[in-house]
């Protein structure tokens, strides 16, 4: 683990004194907020609606409009973690340095995870709105943040495996994207395939039945394992891959 914290630091920095947090961080309140406007619309005309029980679980895990930021934004997050310290040649001496590989993955990693959820921080001021005019379970709406986390670490991992295979930002976003996009329409699957073991194990994947759960206050250990597990194994194959590159 030698080497976290200052890579942690160091593409902290780089995030967020570049254009691209910044610019990613405006667009999605942009689609969120407008993600939000059209439900409390929605809701607003329909009578004898809980608010908890309404725009907070339709934010969360009813409409594609939850998805769709975190299949654009985690491949774009993740895009220069590794692919542009190859073409740039960085990777040489960040590598010769006494840092570990371990090190050097998991810092990358939590810099652009904690950028993830900083992206969603300011999106709890839509719930503190709804407060104001009616009741709001916070368990369900930190349930519901639960699950974005939950599924943006994953995808995320699953992004830097994919820079770790790229030696450009543009194919390794593509690669991750297409990564993330296809374990999303796995899931998808439990609404296609007929009952068996495929169905199962699409239902198991899949992040739409997940964030629905979890929007209505429900945790399944079954989604925490299943999250836990394919982050680990990304981040797994990333530090092999790392560790390949040094005695390769």
């Amino acid at each position: 683990m030698s080497g976290f914290w200052p890579i942690l630091k160091r593409e902290l920095f780089v995030l967020f004194v570049t254009p691209l947090a910044w610019v990613l961080l405006f667009v999605f309140l942009l689609l969120q907020g407008l993600h939000f406007y059209i439900l409390v619309s929605h809701f607003a005309t329909q009578p004898g609606l809980a608010v908890d029980g309404g725009p907070v679980q339709a934010f969360f895990g009813q409409t594609v409009l939850v998805y769709l930021p975190m299949l654009f934004v985690c491949p774009l997050l993740t895009m220069r973690a590794f692919a542009e310290e190859r073409r740039s040649g960085t990777i040489e001496a960040l590598l010769t340095a006494p840092v570990g590989a371990a090190g050097v993955v998991l810092g990358k990693y939590v810099a652009v995870l904690a950028t993830y959820a900083t992206l969603w921080v300011p999106t709890v001021f839509y719930f503190g709105l709804l407060s104001r005019i009616g009741e709001i379970d916070w368990r369900v709406v930190g349930t519901g943040y639960l699950g974005v986390f939950l599924s943006g670490a994953t995808y995320l991992a699953v992004g830097i495996f994919a820079s770790a295979l790229a030696k450009s930002q543009l194919v390794a976003a593509m690669l991750a994207f297409v990564a993330v996009v296809g374990m999303f329409m796995l899931g998808l699957g439990e609404f296609v395939f007929p009952p068996g073991m495929v169905r199962d194990l699409s239902g198991y994947v899949s992040v739409w039945s997940a964030m629905n759960e979890l929007s209505r206050g429900v945790v399944d250990s079954r989604r925490l394992v299943f999250a836990a597990t394919a982050t680990v194994v990304a981040l797994f194959a990333t530090v092999r891959t790392v560790e390949s590159w040094r005695w390769g």
